[in-house]
């Protein structure tokens, strides 16, 4: 159940929001290694954000996962993610920051209880 929330300060109305939703969750769910029936992805535009001292493009992400990530494993998902983000959005990879987050089964709800 990998989780993505992409935040970015790229303007909404250059954005097909479907076609970036599709892209990222195939990348995550190829990246992780989990079915995509189980990956929620969401993006956010037209936040303020400055990196660097620039408000050039720029993006944020949190994915959290129950297990799947974790040491050399995030940087094969970080590439896939920030490959997506430069392709859609126009972001550079180097313009991005993507923390990531292993969740214990019982602290993460879904169905009306949790997956533990």
């Amino acid at each position: 159940m990998p989780t993505l929330n992409i935040i970015t300060n790229v303007a909404g109305d250059r954005v097909t929001t479907s076609d970036v939703l599709k892209a990222l969750s195939k990348a995550v769910a190829s990246s992780v290694g989990k079915p995509e029936q189980w990956v929620m992805v969401s993006v956010t535009t037209d936040k303020p954000m400055i990196y660097g001292g620039s408000e050039e493009p720029c993006a944020f992400g949190y994915l959290m996962s129950i297990g799947s990530i974790g040491g050399d494993k995030n940087k094969k998902i970080s590439a896939a993610i920030c490959e997506v983000l430069g392709a859609k959005l126009g972001v550079p990879a180097n313009r991005v920051y993507i923390q990531f987050s292993d969740a214990k089964a019982s602290d993460v709800g879904w169905d009306g209880s949790t997956f533990a």
